[in-house]
This record gives C-alpha cells, structure tokens and sequence, in this order.
C-alpha cells in the first residue's frame, strides 16, 4: 500500500494539545486531511461513518483506550485493514507486546519529532 499524503487521517487523543502537536507533524510531512477524536468511542464512531488511510491513536485514554479502539477496529470487517499507530508515553514491553498481538501496524514513545513520525508512518506502508 503506497502513502498517500491525501487520504484522511484520524488522530485519537484526550489531550488537545497533543492533537495539535501531532495534527502540526503531519501537516509538516505533507498530509492535508486529519481529522480528530477525544477518545477512542469517538473515534470508532468517526472510522464507521468515514474511511480513514490510517489511525494515530494515544493508547492511555477514558472511556476507551487507544488499546481497546485498536482490538475494535481489528474485529470489524470493515475497518480491520486500516493502518494503526499507536502513540503511548510508556515503553512497556508488555504494552508492545499487546499492541503487536492485538494488530498494531507501529508503535511511536512520546516524546517524538516529526522524523519519528515519518519514519513510522513509512515503514507502515512501506516507503
């Protein structure tokens, strides 16, 4: 699947600030389209009613993890391809561990820059 700096990107966090700074590194990369969500309800409900290229998410979120919207996503028939990073402050191997079972595409541990991100998001779709 080649990137596709045009498609929609769905950014998931409980921070405001920290969908801007991502939002902010992907406008940086050349990505025109995102598109955000507080929590991962939101964002499951934003993935049903539009199609995505790919999904940012925090994992440490209320109501619904980043964690448990990438368990959802991967359920759904529809959704279960869309490319998945997962954004997390910690670096648990056992998190990893559960993100990789669970169909994570990547992995990125805050803080990170705008290489990092682009870096991810290539090896996601193979640039």
């Amino acid at each position: 699947m080649a990137l596709d700096l045009t498609m929609p990107v769905l950014v998931v966090d409980d921070y405001k600030t920290m969908i801007r700074i991502i939002r902010n590194l992907l406008k940086q990369l050349g990505f025109s389209d995102i598109d955000d969500a507080a929590d991962g309800a939101e964002a499951l409900q934003k993935l049903r009613g539009r199609s995505y290229g790919l999904v940012i998410s925090d994992w440490n979120m209320d109501p619904m993890t980043g964690y448990e919207l990438l368990k959802e996503v991967r359920c759904d028939d529809t959704l279960k391809t869309t490319p998945f990073i997962m954004v997390t402050a910690e670096s648990k191997t056992e998190n990893v561990i559960a993100a990789k079972k669970a169909g994570v595409n990547n992995y990125i541990v805050k803080p990170f820059n705008a290489q990092t991100l682009k870096t991810k998001i290539d090896a996601v779709f193979g640039a």
